[in-house]
């Protein structure tokens, strides 16, 4: 089941957008191919209206995702070019009510940014000239958020703080938080602006606890949609369930019915992210050969095939042995380690951003990956995945978990609700 789109309707960012743009018909036409062959290969939803047409906006600023829709957008929509992810505490004394006007205001703002809009109180302008830009905003609740509002009773047991991990060197002023949000957009400024109004909706009601900015390789930039690059130049996200699968729904959302209290099923089509900061150690990998980068990997850096070979989406060959009676496949490769058949079918969505956030006193680059996952149950999705890698995966030396955080993430608001109102009003 995928989020429905409604028609989408010609905005005001979106009529002062076609001044002029006919130049750029040609552009225009070649970044649509791609767009709508990205959608296509993810399952995704996104509509590109008339605006999308030769002598209007390219398709690149006319795409809308929908606010409203069974799930909440920015989980299986395409991957965008630019993100923001954003934690808030609940100020001192704010409870349940301060939490459901919240809700309220942050839900409105998304639904109308989303559409192309401008925010529904003192808008900045900063992003008037463009359209939505494949603009989602997600809302997910921390383990926290429960005890601040009385609703400990209705804490899914999946909420539990996730395990320590030997590998982690978590700053807690960084991890966590009562509320969570995601932002993507293929516009920075769309993005940022997004990221502003619902900064300004907080008001005296919570606080940023933390934020942090991410990127990927712009829509259009290669001559076909392609599993995108991190920052260590593998191909990155290979294994993803797809839509397309029997069972994706039941890996990736929480199912409409089950063996769980009453109380939980507010969750009912929702799904659970697991967000780390990872920062990836680029001056140690890069002096590594790139065999054995693929080495450590278990993967092709060029195409991201297996070392067993055949294309990106071979199926690995994980008992293949080379002519010296060794695995091709390393014992601890990422890619086996983190295999589903090697895990029990554990699988999740990988939905990550790179970062980059300068450069230390010695030169090296603080960069790596907002790690977001995606699943339907963190207990049988990341964790026991997670816990394999600790114990033995060759790519931990090249890496440094810094930050992590859980968030229970509803299903999305139909129309005239706001997101979370099944939990905070049920």
């Amino acid at each position: 089941m995928t989020e429905s789109t409604p028609d989408i309707e010609i905005s005001r960012r979106r009529l002062l957008g076609t001044v002029g743009a006919a130049g750029a018909a040609g552009l225009a036409l070649g970044a649509t191919g791609g767009a709508l062959a990205h959608s296509a290969l993810t399952g995704e939803t996104a509509t590109t209206g008339a605006a999308g047409s030769a002598g209007a906006l390219s398709s690149l600023g006319s795409t809308q995702v929908a606010f409203h829709g069974d799930r909440q957008a920015g989980i299986t929509t395409p991957m965008q070019s630019k993100g923001h992810l954003v934690a808030f505490d609940l100020a001192p004394g704010a409870g349940r009510a301060e939490a459901v006007a919240l809700m309220r205001r942050w839900s409105e703002t998304a639904r109308r940014l989303m559409a192309g809009e401008t925010a529904p109180t003192a808008d900045t302008g900063i992003a008037l000239d463009a359209g939505p830009s494949s603009l989602t905003v997600t809302f997910g609740f921390g383990h926290s958020f429960f005890d601040r509002t009385g609703l400990t009773a209705r804490r899914p047991v999946a909420l539990d703080p996730l395990p320590e991990f030997s590998g982690d060197r978590l700053d807690p002023r960084r991890s966590n938080g009562d509320l969570w949000i995601q932002i993507g957009a293929d516009d920075a400024l769309v993005a940022f602006h997004a990221l502003r109004a619902l900064q300004k909706d907080a008001g005296e009601a919570a606080r940023v606890r933390w934020q942090m900015n991410g990127f990927n390789r712009s829509p259009g930039a290669t001559a076909e949609p392609m599993t995108a690059r991190n920052l260590m130049g593998q191909v990155d996200g290979t294994g993803n369930p797809k839509p397309s699968d029997p069972d994706f729904d039941k890996r990736i959302f929480v199912p409409g019915s089950g063996p769980g209290p009453a109380e939980h099923a507010w969750m009912a089509g929702g799904s659970y992210a697991v967000v780390r900061r990872i920062r990836m150690l680029l001056d140690d990998w890069d002096k590594q050969s790139p065999q054995k980068q693929e080495q450590v990997i278990g993967r092709r850096k060029a195409d991201g095939a297996p070392l067993t070979g055949g294309t990106e989406t071979t199926k690995l060959d994980l008992d293949r042995l080379g002519p010296d009676g060794r695995q091709v496949i390393p014992a601890n490769a990422h890619a086996r380690i983190s295999a589903p058949e090697q895990n029990g079918g554990a699988a999740m969505l990988r939905r990550p951003f790179s970062y980059h956030d300068g450069f230390g006193e010695d030169g090296s680059p603080d960069a790596g990956l907002l790690f977001i996952c995606w699943q339907a149950d963190p207990l049988r999705g990341f964790v026991p995945v997670q816990r394999k890698l600790d114990r033995g995966d060759a790519l931990s030396e090249f890496i440094r978990h810094e930050a992590s955080g859980l968030y229970a993430v509803p299903p999305g608001p139909r129309p005239g609700e706001y997101v979370g109102a099944h939990l905070l009003e049920g």
